[in-house]
């Protein structure tokens, strides 16, 4: 591990302009590329102090060796260079989309004599016009099979082209009228590269004009009496229109827009593009990423536009396929700053690009269904991550080797504590055996012994209560001699009773009671599952240093020496040890931190789904609802003004009738029927009157 300060530029050597900068490990690779509009500014941020450091960017400056820079004109040839940059070396610590499959795209080889018509993956060649992405490259040919009734355009490889060309006959679409067939003469270049531009103009949503000159010449035959080419043309417009069919239209004023949507959690990120021409979806793709750096949804965004438009340049001139520049770009969030990126999108496409967040109306709503796409993209790929058998094997591996544990943690327990403001203190234990979820043995506990935020002592409480109940089972079925257990078992809230316990207290099954016991659980003599006859390997907490202190001490006060504990942080991600100082901090792309990740998301998760249920019901019962002539309006508005119920009931009848929409009378009535209410109530945001959420 390297010190920054090893290699920290002298004071006055960066410059206050823009430019891209590069650092450097100790064997010379690039492992970090960045711009900034003051490389001064930028830079002197890495080289603070490393507590005050992001864990992932305190990762990247003690991996580097040394650090360089580049002077550039403008943010907009920064933006540039970074992006070239970045394609050249790939660093380390960048931010990297990746594709979970090689998407096609519907190519028209402009760039060819004869002009062909393909399916076409990987990286874009010069002179070739693209219409997509697309999910699957069936559906691709489906359109284009359609659509070669009209547009007879050459779909034959060059090896296929050259001998139809020798022996003087088409191949088989030739014959069937699919192919105008070139490659004997039937038709002229020119007149071949006419026909792959009106397909190109169809398929990038000029549909209008060649449905209307084929209804023409459909009419005008008829009235010539041509019957068999009036025919051929209807069904030539059908065609048309069966491959227009594909794509609904989603935007009625025929925009061409790329709509960006993003999902993330703390570890890893999920983009979704719709490409939008003539109105209609014309493509889709998506890209998974790890996080390794510490960056949000606008870093995310504008990371996202570099990978999907570095390749573009002069679209506009050539008309714009669906997986050029189009005229919009719309995003969840806009980079900071954004006018170089639109500018930069602007040289790219040729033309003026409108990069913006849409508002409101169809363009609103479509970006809805984009975001759904990427929050079920990230959901997906975390399933297919977390369902996989060698890397939940890798992951309990990690885990065991940063926590210095015997063997792998086949059965690991997390606890959260969840409350509001101190009141309605509750916790959960969910459990993962073997990497996956067992819902079946999840728990949830109410904290009766005390009331406040107090999340150290909570934690200690239900540490000792469920491992209490542990060693009453062992007790039970003879594996713990009963003079062993001392008094202990009698301590505390949980007690050892034998009886089931009620809902909500220890004794409640994960997501809807009623779970069934997993086959070969341990049961009672009266054949009842027992509900904590299982220890875990290992214990996480979620929380620092005080609360694995606590568990710990919980522990070591029944005598259980055999279960280990940790508890992982919610602001840094770091992992800490019983007695350790300095946390474990484990490499971001490690399997074993999203293991353990995803565990303390469910229990927080779960105490958090509890919380609510128990708040929800304390709630229905508001001294506000007695108030005759008050509705939801009105009782918000108090809320917002006052900021919670204690200070709403000290308020005298003057101030609440200055409360927007409280009258007098209505103010005198509120005050008397607070003044002989119960005190209640849960705290209140002032900013926005809404209800402020548990912790």
């Amino acid at each position: 591990m390297a010190d920054p300060s090893t290699y920290r530029p002298k004071p006055g050597e960066i410059p206050d302009s823009p430019g891209v900068y590069r650092f450097r490990d100790e064997h010379r690779r690039v492992i970090y590329v960045g711009k900034a509009k003051s490389l001064r500014q930028r830079l002197n941020n890495y080289f603070q102090d490393l507590a005050g450091l992001h864990p992932r960017t305190r990762t990247m400056v003690t991996t580097a060796a040394s650090v360089e820079w580049t002077v550039v004109g403008t943010e907009v040839e920064a933006l540039q260079l970074e992006y070239t940059w970045i394609q050249e070396y790939a660093p380390r610590f960048n931010v990297k989309y990746r594709d979970d499959k090689s998407y096609p795209s519907l190519a028209v080889t402009m760039n060819e004599e004869f002009p062909r018509v393909q399916v076409m993956r990987g990286p874009k060649k010069k002179g070739v016009r693209y219409f997509g992405p697309y999910g699957q490259a069936w559906a691709i040919r489906e359109t284009v099979d359609l659509m070669l009734r009209v547009f007879p355009v050459r779909t034959c490889s060059a090896g296929v082209f050259k001998r139809s060309a020798q022996i003087g006959r088409p191949c088989l679409l030739g014959y069937i009228g699919k192919c105008s067939a070139p490659c004997v003469g039937r038709i002229s270049p020119e007149d071949h590269r006419r026909l792959a531009e009106e397909f190109c103009d169809f398929m990038a949503g000029h549909t209008g004009s060649h449905l209307r000159r084929l209804e023409r010449e459909m009419q005008q035959a008829a009235e010539e009496l041509e019957y068999e080419r009036a025919a051929r043309l209807r069904d030539d417009i059908d065609a048309l229109k069966r491959a227009m069919e594909k794509n609904a239209v989603v935007l009625a004023d025929a925009t061409d827009a790329d709509l960006i949507a993003v999902a993330e959690d703390e570890l890893e990120a999920a983009v979704q593009i719709f490409h939008v021409r003539g109105g209609r979806v014309r493509g889709q793709r998506g890209w998974v990423t790890d996080k390794v750096e510490a960056v949000g949804t606008p870093e995310l965004v504008e990371h996202a536009l570099q990978q999907l438009y570095g390749a573009e340049e002069g679209d506009a001139a050539t008309g714009g396929g669906s997986g050029g520049v189009p005229k919009e770009v719309l995003v969840p969030a806009l980079p900071e700053p954004s006018e170089p990126i639109a500018q930069w999108l602007s040289e790219r496409r040729g033309a003026q690009v409108s990069l913006r967040i849409p508002q409101r109306g169809d363009k609103r709503a479509l970006m809805e269904t984009v975001r759904r796409n990427a929050e079920h993209a990230l959901v997906l790929h975390k399933t297919k991550r977390a369902s996989d058998l060698t890397t939940r094997s890798r992951a309990l591996e990690e885990i065991a080797e940063a926590l210095d544990l015997d063997s792998a943690p086949l059965r690991i327990e997390c606890f959260d504590i969840s409350h509001l403001q101190g009141d309605d203190v509750v916790a959960s234990m969910v459990v993962f055996e073997d990497g996956l979820a067992r819902k079946s043995e999840y728990r949830r506990f109410q904290i009766k012994s005390f009331a406040g935020q107090d999340d150290v002592r909570a934690m200690h409480e239900v540490i000792s209560r469920r491992f209490r109940r542990y060693l009453v089972d062992k007790q039970r079925t003879g594996e713990w001699p009963e003079e062993e257990l001392g008094g202990e078992l009698e301590a505390g809230p949980a007690g050892p009773s034998p009886a089931p316990r009620p809902a909500g207290d220890g004794g409640s099954a994960a997501d809807g009671a009623g779970a069934q016991p997993a086959q070969g659980a341990v049961r009672d003599e009266e054949g009842r599952p027992k509900k904590f006859a299982y220890p875990p390997q290992l214990v996480v907490v979620d929380g620092g240093q005080p609360q694995v202190a606590a568990a710990q001490a919980a522990l070591e006060e029944l005598g259980i020496d055999d279960v280990a504990v940790c508890g992982l942080a919610k602001r840094l991600e770091e992992v800490w040890l019983p007695g350790e100082s300095d946390p474990v901090v484990l490499p971001r792309s490690s399997e074993g931190l999203y293991m353990l990740q995803r565990v303390r998301d469910e229990a927080h998760r779960f105490a958090i789904r509890y919380q609510r249920g128990k708040r929800g019901k304390r709630l229905r019962s508001s001294p506000l609802d007695d108030v005759q002539g008050l509705g939801e309006t009105r009782k918000k508005a108090l809320l917002k003004h006052f900021g919670s119920m204690k200070k709403l009931r000290a308020a005298s009848i003057e101030e609440v009738s200055q409360v927007p929409g409280i009258g007098r009378k209505t103010a005198e009535t509120v005050v008397a029927a607070l003044a002989g209410a119960t005190p209640s109530g849960p705290a209140v945001n002032t900013a926005t009157g809404e209800i402020v959420e548990e912790e």
